[in-house]
């Protein structure tokens, strides 16, 4: 029998309480409690970056994060940060620079490189590909995606 567990969030901004199973990964909770789709399931195992979401200002994966360890946390999915305009440079730039194509892994990649550029605003290339190297994109190649995020910190830098 699983134990449920009351959890009380922030997530995009709004206070959020609800009881949940204790083994209720956090994309789970986001997606079928909020109905906040962004957030991708890939592996279930942490290695793709498909489940990215922002925890207390760090991207975590979501699959392996349990809602009941986000209870207080400040939570941010890529639905919030889009409607807020965090990232409207970059996703300008992944579509003017076609860095996407079937869009699964997208959100993660925008939430990963949005952490880089915050943490470090004038990557290299060689900083970019390892920074988003636990993203997978089996569309791309990655070329345009490195291109893109380059652009955004060449473009925020002036």
């Amino acid at each position: 029998m699983d134990k449920n567990v009351d959890i009380t969030l922030k997530v995009n901004g709004q206070q959020v309480s609800a009881r949940v199973t204790a083994r209720t990964n956090l994309v789970d909770f986001i997606r079928y409690h909020m109905e906040l789709t962004g957030s991708h399931i890939g592996c279930e195992h942490g290695v793709c970056g498909a489940c990215t979401i922002r925890v207390d200002g760090r991207i975590v994966r979501g699959c392996l994060m349990l809602a009941a360890q986000a209870d207080g946390a400040d939570v941010w999915t890529i639905e919030g940060v889009s409607d807020a305009g965090e990232i409207a440079d970059l996703q300008t730039a992944f579509l003017e620079r076609n860095a996407l194509q079937c869009g699964f892994c997208t959100p993660g990649m925008l939430l990963t490189a949005q952490e880089l550029l915050a943490v470090n605003p004038k990557p290299t290339r060689a900083q970019i590909r390892e920074f988003i190297s636990g993203n997978y994109c089996r569309c791309t190649g990655y070329q345009a995606i490195v291109d893109a995020i380059e652009r955004v910190a060449g473009e925020r830098a002036k």
